[in-house]
């Protein structure tokens, strides 16, 4: 390395974009789950720069033209976690593998939860069902309003969702009631992550608002994250990383309101001075087209991220290195709006990695943490193991 120079890692993580169901998928109701495949059958899907990475060499991917000779490097990345949802996900990317699911609320939340709430908070409680945000302000929205009483859901994740009108509970108490929840939950009721969903608009034509936060656990072991910390190097945060990690192991973060938004502002922060890592997490992919099955809406967004690369790539330094990876699967064709069990890609670019190898399937995402923790020269107390010296 030359002397002074300073290296940087950007870790993108395409929310939910897997590549096929992992052998025990069929325990999760995911057999034949397969994310990219679902949106490669779309008119609107292109991703020619990604193939010239080598998406489309990655194991098992089956989906577009394989490269001939592609630029980066490439593995499969099978999830060793427990888990299919976007908390444990990144957890594991960051070196901690979790044994036991989250808890999950298929019935809705016992009643020693929600009489905590409500006597923690001072108001009544709607819904207490798994439920579409979109559709859930639209059945009890007015209730909402009338009332005063607060929207609790769920999902097939591990989450206590709470919805109210912002003209009614104002944000700042919408967090202050959610900060209770996170304090409630704990133990055998330790979700992953209590999200605030406020929403505004009259009586019809009700939309979430930009001012969502989730309140997550803390992980429960060290993360990479926590080591880069620790040996004064920046952990900026692009999206809601911060959020996933309960704020921990990050020293600047910025919040995002689309995919967009997330590549502006990761190429503002490719243009500054700092050593570490950039973590983003772009959601779209994710909120937006695969928990509503939209198809089309997905390749768009997978083509619209295509697009944007030669920018990222740009604007790569020498010592610098890019992985792009995913945290599970959404395949937006199955009749299932949840996450899927599958297989995720990893693609790497840079000056240091050997162009066109081929990492095969790795037995755990924590492999990632490991590899960024190697090239910091860090040894590593997480969990996974380097693909490469770089």
């Amino acid at each position: 390395m030359r002397m002074n120079a300073k290296k940087r890692v950007f870790l993108i993580v395409l929310d939910s974009v897997g590549i096929g169901e992992m052998p025990d998928a069929g325990e999760f109701g995911d057999a034949g789950s397969h994310t990219l495949r679902a949106a490669s059958k779309s008119r609107y899907f292109s991703m020619p720069n990604m193939g010239k990475l080598g998406l489309f060499r990655i194991d098992g991917a089956g989906v577009g033209e394989r490269e001939a000779a592609p630029i980066g490097a490439f593995a499969r990345m099978a999830e060793a976690s427990k888990g299919k949802d976007t908390t444990i996900g990144h957890w594991e990317i960051a070196g901690v593998i979790s044994k036991e699911p989250l808890p999950t609320y298929p019935q809705g939340f016992p009643p020693e939860v929600l009489d905590a709430f409500r006597e923690s908070t001072g108001r009544g409680v709607l819904c207490n069902k798994p439920y579409s945000g979109t559709e859930v302000i639209r059945d009890y929205g007015d209730e909402q309003v009338r009332t005063g009483d607060l929207i609790v859901y769920t999902s097939a994740d591990s989450v206590f969702q709470v919805a109210a009108h912002e003209d009614v509970v104002p944000v700042e108490e919408l967090y202050r009631c959610c900060r209770a929840a996170r304090k409630i939950l704990v133990g055998p009721h330790g979700v992953g992550r209590v999200i605030a969903r406020p929403f505004a608009g009259t009586s019809g034509h009700y939309a979430r608002t930009p001012r969502r936060h989730d309140f997550s656990m803390e992980p429960p072991q060290v993360t990479m994250l926590d080591q880069l910390k620790e040996n004064g190097l920046d952990v900026l945060a692009v999206g809601k990383i911060s959020d996933i990690f309960a704020g921990r192991g990050i020293t600047d973060s910025v919040r995002t309101d689309g995919n967009a938004d997330g590549i502006e502002k990761t190429l503002a922060w490719m243009g500054r001075e700092f050593e570490g890592l950039c973590f983003v997490n772009l959601v779209d992919f994710d909120m937006l087209y695969g928990h509503r099955n939209d198809v089309d809406g997905y390749a768009k967004a997978l083509s619209y991220f295509d697009s944007r690369l030669p920018e990222l790539l740009g604007k790569l330094k020498e010592d610098d290195i890019l992985m792009i990876t995913a945290d599970h699967g959404c395949d937006p064709s199955t009749p299932s709006t949840d996450h899927s069990r599958e297989y995720t890609p990893l693609v790497l670019y840079g000056a240091r990695i050997p162009r066109g190898k081929n990492y095969g399937t790795r037995d755990t995402f924590a492999d990632i943490g490991a590899t960024i923790l190697q090239y910091f020269g860090i040894p590593a107390r997480t969990a996974g193991k380097p693909l490469d010296k770089y």
